[in-house]
């Protein structure tokens, strides 16, 4: 009776853990689908000012749904510092992915920046929370890190640039910052309230970069569209999703699972834009989804 009192009590838990699995998932795969949107923005665009876009409408659309909820609390129940760590990871993460693929390549940026996260969030997790990712995770990590590697680098020329190469490193690690913050954040408030506020910060940090804009590019049809596409569902939705699964997911399991962005983005490729990946691109999204499956498979055993 004990045991079955005992595993009754701790179902909603281990549910729940599910449940965050699934929605960081989700959340990664909206974010795979950002190439894609920008593959269809008219001539002339810049990287930054996308990002910055990017964190700017998806910070108001969830500060007026936190606005109308009553999510944000009052100004007081927010301790500054980390509220600031978070916002200023999530904009170093925007400028220094963006930096790092135009020093070094697509092939090189993204697989530093990308598979350097894991493991930072593996140790960053350690050292801040106690958390103990266990050899579940490394064997996960290491399939999908050796799967992006494998899907980075299918066809192509490789350019190693010692810029761009610590530039993708930053954004890593700024990427595995900014999700433990997050985590703390989310244990005092919201994920629509927490969120709101960091991504609303995030944008404020990178506004400048908006002064250069050009009008007539961003008032086109097409732009705008995708501006909303962009700003509406892969950051805002994902990163709803994302604060919300990181409630009961650690914070190195979440990272690993966030691998399912570049694995997104390549059959994004495949099915819209009709691009042609070779075997070994193929092998690569194999080994993520191999990675992603070890992850899940040890929570859903627990049942």
């Amino acid at each position: 009776m004990d045991i079955m009192e005992s595993s009754k009590q701790k179902s909603p838990a281990t549910y729940r853990t599910i449940s965050g699995y699934w929605l960081i998932i989700g959340a990664a795969v909206l974010w795979g689908t950002t190439g894609t949107a920008q593959a269809f923005t008219p001539i002339g665009f810049d990287p930054k000012i996308i990002g910055t876009l990017r964190l700017l409408i998806g910070g108001l659309a969830l500060l007026l749904l936190a606005i109308k909820r009553k999510e944000l609390g009052h100004y007081r129940d927010w301790k500054l510092c980390p509220v600031l760590l978070a916002a200023a990871f999530t904009s170093s993460f925007q400028l220094c992915f963006f930096a790092a693929v135009a020093k070094t390549g697509v092939a090189v940026g993204t697989i530093i920046g990308i598979g350097s996260a894991p493991i930072a969030g593996g140790l960053l997790g350690l050292i801040f929370r106690g958390e103990n990712p266990g050899p579940r995770w490394l064997m996960a990590t290491v399939l999908a890190i050796i799967g992006c590697t494998l899907l980075s680098f299918s066809g192509g020329d490789v350019n190693v640039d010692p810029i761009g190469v610590l530039l993708a490193l930053a954004a890593g690690f700024s990427y595995a910052a900014y999700t433990l913050v997050i985590k703390g954040l989310l244990e005092k408030h919201s994920p629509i309230g927490s969120m709101a506020v960091v991504v609303c910060l995030g944008a404020a940090i990178l506004s400048p970069l908006l002064i250069d804009i050009d009008p007539d590019w961003i008032l086109q049809p097409r732009t705008i569209g995708i501006v909303l596409y962009i700003g509406l569902a892969t950051m805002a939705l994902s990163y709803f999703l994302f604060a919300k699964g990181l409630q009961s997911v650690p914070v190195a399991t979440a990272v690993t699972l966030s691998l399912a962005e570049p694995m997104t983005a390549a059959l994004m490729g495949i099915i819209v834009l009709g691009e042609q990946l070779d075997t070994q691109a193929f092998y690569g999204i194999g080994l993520i989804f191999a990675g992603l499956f070890v992850l899940m498979a040890r929570r859903q055993n627990k049942l």
